[in-house]
């Protein structure tokens, strides 16, 4: 049976019994790892005062099962098999849906750090009723949780593709990326961010599809668009190389758990056929 997650908003209380739990310490969340497999912690109120934590978060529901998120003291002691981990240090040691549900609640929990202070007056916060938002009892100013638009956008011209690198990426190209900026389509974002990045002229912007990117709150939204005009010149700010690939011969990508791993192998894909 597929994982189905149903959200839940304050003030709603998950029922009493088992929960999955999704504990965090100094940004890496806690898992179970008994040298041979890694899965989500498992347990009931217990769990709670194991962990000492002030505050616990219910997300909603999995397979009508409670989640559960909190944030635990760094120089907390854990027990036995209980490890710490990155985000990115999960990816292909938990299934997508478990990677969300990790992403969905570092997210939150960022925001729960965050939005305790109204950025306009300065006076202590209060939660917004049936939601995740904050409202300022003092101005009257609502804010929600941040969630970023970004692009990631790869250039084809023809049987080839053009991808690019940053300083520190060891051997691995990608897609060129940027973030929304005010008064812009996301497809008007992604023209300008090729412009900008590598000075090249593209049309037939076409969506492929979306990621949540939790470093600490993207939305990442991915197209392939038609080379037209121009010729590689580099933003060295952002990038120190940029190379036409043919499909048939790429370079190291992205980790396959990323939408700029599954944007290139859609389109190579898509060309072979």
């Amino acid at each position: 049976m597929p994982l189905s997650f149903i959200r839940a908003y304050p003030p709603a209380r998950p029922s009493s019994g088992p929960a999955y739990w999704f504990p965090f310490r100094a940004g890496n969340v806690l898992v179970q790892d008994t040298g041979q497999q890694i899965t989500i912690i498992e347990g009931d109120d217990a769990i709670a005062s194991l962990l000492q934590t002030s505050e616990v978060y219910y997300l909603g529901t999995l397979n009508g099962t409670p989640c559960m998120t909190c944030e635990v003291d760094a120089e907390r002691e854990l027990p036995a098999h209980w490890q710490a981990y990155s985000l990115r240090g999960l990816f292909g040691k938990l299934a997508a849906e478990w990677l969300n549900l990790v992403g969905y609640a570092s997210q939150i929990l960022y925001w729960q750090q965050r939005s305790r202070y109204c950025p306009v007056s300065g006076h202590l916060t209060e939660p917004e009723i049936g939601t995740w938002g904050r409202h300022c009892p003092h101005c009257g100013h609502v804010s929600y949780p941040h969630v970023t638009p970004a692009i990631l956008v790869l250039v084809y011209d023809g049987e080839r593709v053009l991808l690019t690198h940053k300083p520190g990426w060891d051997k691995r190209y990608s897609c060129i990326a940027g973030f929304t900026e005010p008064g812009e389509t996301l497809e008007e974002c992604a023209q300008r961010e090729i412009y900008e990045e590598v000075g090249l002229e593209v049309t037939d912007v076409e969506y492929i599809g979306s990621q949540s990117w939790p470093f600490p709150h993207q939305l990442m939204v991915g197209f392939v668009a038609r080379y037209v005009s121009g010729e590689i010149r580099i933003e060295e700010q952002e990038l120190d190389d940029a190379k036409w690939f043919p499909i048939d011969d790429l370079p190291q990508l992205p980790p396959p758990q990323s939408l700029a791993h599954t944007i290139i192998m859609t389109w190579a894909k898509r060309k072979k056929r």
